[in-house]
């Protein structure tokens, strides 16, 4: 019992009340891993079978992380036999053991992303539909959402209220779409992320003995992130926990940020109507940020109304205040971020590991970059492309799937030609074809071949028997070798090393490096077993093994030492001691789409939350006065939310001269403010002119002003001309357009100098003076 002696009451409290329904709410940096691995470890210190526990965790690495811990508290190997992991992951295993049930086969091949993409253009050119306006991303995310509700292609079609919403976007097809894509998954022996859900709740549906099955083998049940789980989640978890109700959920409702993915907060708000003798635990102590972090990140979050009570605090040092810096351009504000990393790097010997910055939208970066590399700055950007997704790679997985998977489609088109073999597009697209009309794999049509009236030569049909007889040769060492002997002679082979290490082109090289990377991996896969166990780990298991890893999964050595960019959403679950919360403008964070109802803002507020709450040390925050856009050069304001901080927790570069409060929190002024950028020596005048704010100050979501760029449509005059250079708070200007007004505000430096003017006959407008053609009138 010694591993209770370092818990706090609150979390040693969590620890020990393992019998019946229990909320933890856990608070950013509380702790809450430690709580669930040592609640783990208690239960099985009490002798609960680990194979009577299902812990379903936010990543695979986290969920083997666990185990390790577990064990070293335990000792043995009892910690191996849990069932933990991602939903997808443990699912997935489940559908393995029980898909002859749904009539698939228990090698199923799960399609990522970019497989499911593919598999929706072909029926798009199938149907004769355009992808322009029929975009496969579009149509992908309608089929998700229907699958993480539970709605089937055929119920999507029946659906009056969805072909209705389908009608209204001009997109009546999808449904056909949706139905053709759940045909050709079948057929080709597959299933998608969503299905691994989706197909588990029609399997403990359907067959109650599967639902008794797993309801008695899973006495204790865990879900981490319970406020990030969707509908589908929400009623596997319910199903299996119904005979026992020894269900524990781990979450933050502060920290719901995933209601694009489907999740839905209310799952945690409502637990308890769901167990109404529930017992709640509260953990609140943060032990990650200091004392400015935990409470400015308080201050920002209580404005949201939907949230459950708790008080977040921290015995931490004081600490630095937040930071809030304004530059110009957004591309200033990259060269001020690398800057600041390469300063605190040096004063407080840091490592460049220890930053992240973090954005909203991963367009974000290219700033960030620029900034980063004129410092000679390493780093590395989650969320760009994946090694799993790099062509070379998902090339020799693709030969590995069609190994294990014949029936895999998506496989087959991808490599049935490559490297080159004399198949081309034509015999591809007739093969298809005749899937297609009678019903059945690629696979099949390829094997028999020279019986099946495809419409190619004898020749061709050589070539195809080839790649089938091999393939077919492949499948036969699956159980014979292990999974790195397989794959090495699949990339030998097929001719996939040859043909890289051929190329001696830098890109070339490159490629040839990555394969052997992943055969390394492979080979790691292979050698990575408990001790005493001499099982053949086969290719089969590694393919399993890696079809649903993530990017922090992903994560090698090579990467740590490095500043890590990424968006909100990717940083959460992570922390640094130094970070970087970029672009806190509005309509960017928070985004413009999230303006149209309360729920959706309190999401963004709590991102912006998560955002500051990855934070050990110290947090910095800086906007932008103006950024490009779509290739326009639009103004921008300081978002809200860095109002909703208590004005005692920030640190301004150059404090804000408010007049009342507005809705950004930047009123105007009398004063002339001198803001230095950072460039050395470089500053930029602000000069405004106080007015009456005519904007209503009880509007939750008030209209924004926008910047103008008057380039076109104006007539031939010569007394119109540019005066950024000459004018003044004050002047009375006439515009061809927008007739006369008084110049209120300027801002900038020549030859980017913005005016606010307030027009007699359509009120205010910014206008770039660079572009906009203004005559002095007395």
């Amino acid at each position: 019992m010694d591993y209770l002696a370092g818990l706090n009451e609150a979390q040693k409290a969590a620890v020990i009340n393992t019998e019946g329904p229990t909320m933890v709410i856990a608070g950013a940096g509380s702790g809450k891993t430690r709580v669930l691995t040592f609640r783990i470890a208690h239960m099985l210190q009490k002798g609960v079978d680990p194979f009577n526990i299902l812990s379903l965790t936010f990543t695979n690495k986290a969920a083997k992380e666990m185990k390790e811990r577990i064990s070293k508290i335990v000792g043995g190997n009892e910690a191996r036999n849990l069932w933990m992991g991602t939903f997808h992951s443990i699912f997935a295993r489940i559908l393995r053991s029980e898909a002859e049930k749904l009539h698939y086969p228990s090698n199923f091949t799960i399609y990522d992303s970019a497989d499911s993409k593919s598999l929706i253009k072909d029926i798009l050119k199938q149907l004769g539909l355009d992808d322009k306006s029929y975009k496969p991303s579009l149509v992908l995310n309608r089929i998700s959402s229907a699958k993480n509700n539970l709605i089937s292609a055929q119920a999507y079609l029946n659906n009056v209220t969805i072909q209705s919403e389908d009608r209204q976007m001009g997109k009546p097809k999808i449904g056909e779409v949706y139905k053709l894509y759940e045909q050709r998954c079948f057929r080709a022996g597959a299933m998608d992320f969503d299905d691994l859900l989706f197909k588990t709740n029609i399997l403990l549906r359907d067959f109650p003995e599967v639902l008794h099955k797993y309801q008695h083998r899973f006495k204790y049940i865990l879900v981490d992130e319970y406020q990030d789980t969707n509908y589908s989640q929400y009623l596997i978890v319910k199903k299996l926990a119904a005979v026992n109700e020894n269900i524990c959920v781990v979450g933050d409702d502060a920290q719901s940020i995933y209601a694009f993915r489907g999740a839905n907060i209310q799952n945690i708000l409502n637990f308890e109507k769901d167990y109404p003798d529930l017992k709640t635990f509260k953990l609140e102590q943060n032990y990650r940020s200091t004392k400015n972090i935990v409470n400015a990140a308080n201050s920002a979050i209580k404005n949201n109304k939907e949230q459950l009570d708790k008080e977040v605090w921290t015995a931490n040092d004081e600490g630095t205040k937040i930071r809030v810096s304004h530059t110009l351009t957004d591309n200033e504000e990259g060269r001020m971020v690398a800057n600041s990393i390469f300063e605190t790097k040096l004063n407080n010997q840091a490592r460049n590991e220890d930053f992240a910055i973090l954005y909203r939208t991963n367009a974000q970066s290219r700033s960030m970059e620029e900034g980063l590399r004129k410092q000679d700055i390493p780093y590395k950007i989650y969320g760009g492309l994946s090694f799993y997704q790099r062509k070379e790679i998902k090339d020799l997985l693709a030969y590995c799937r069609l190994v294990i998977n014949p029936s895999d489609e998506e496989a087959i088109k991808r490599v049935i030609n490559y490297p080159t073999r004399g198949i081309g597009k034509t015999t591809i697209d007739r093969i298809l074809f005749a899937a297609s009309e009678q019903d059945t794999s690629l696979w099949n049509i390829i094997k028999q071949i020279k019986t099946t009236n495809v419409g190619v030569s004898a020749a061709v049909q050589n070539k195809v028997m080839d790649f089938a007889v091999m393939i077919n040769n492949f499948s036969k060492m699956v159980d014979k070798l292990s999974a790195y002997d397989l794959a090495s002679n699949i990339a030998q082979s097929t001719g996939i090393l040859k043909e890289h290490f051929s190329d001696k082109t830098p890109e070339g090289i490159a490629r040839y490096d990555n394969v052997q990377e992943l055969l390394n991996g492979i080979k790691e896969f292979c050698e990575d077993k408990p001790e005493g166990d001499t099982s053949l780990r086969t290719l089969d298991l590694y393919m399993q093994d890696i079809a649903l890893l993530t990017d922090i999964d992903n994560e090698n050595e090579d990467d740590r030492d490095k500043v890590s960019l990424m968006t909100i959403h990717a940083a959460k679950g992570l922390e640094f001691p130094y970070v970087y919360l970029v672009g806190l403008e509005e309509n960017l964070f928070p985004s413009q789409m999230s303006l149209n109802s309360r729920s959706d803002l309190e999401e963004e507020r709590r991102l912006f939350y998560v955002a500051i709450t990855r934070a050990e040390k110290q947090v910095n925050i800086s906007y932008a006065s103006s950024r490009y856009k779509w290739g326009n050069l639009i103004s921008c304001e300081p978002s809200r939310f860095i109002e909703e901080i208590d004005e005692k927790y920030l640190e301004y570069d150059m404090p804000p001269q408010r007049v009342g409060k507005s809705s950004t929190g930047f009123g105007r002024t009398t004063e002339i403010e001198n803001r230095p950028t950072p460039q050395a020596g470089k500053k930029t005048m602000i000069y405004t002119k106080k007015k009456q704010d005519p904007r209503p100050s009880a509007t939750i979501i008030p209209p924004r002003k926008k910047m103008v760029k008057v380039t076109d449509n104006i007539p031939d005059d010569p007394s119109f001309t540019t005066l950024a250079n000459n004018i003044e708070i004050g002047f009375r200007v006439q515009h061809l357009r927008f007739g006369k007004g008084e110049i209120t505000a300027l801002e900038g430096t020549p030859p980017n100098v913005k005016a606010t003017i307030l027009f007699d006959q359509i009120g205010e407008k910014q206008l770039l003076l660079k572009f906009a053609k203004l005559k002095i009138i007395k």
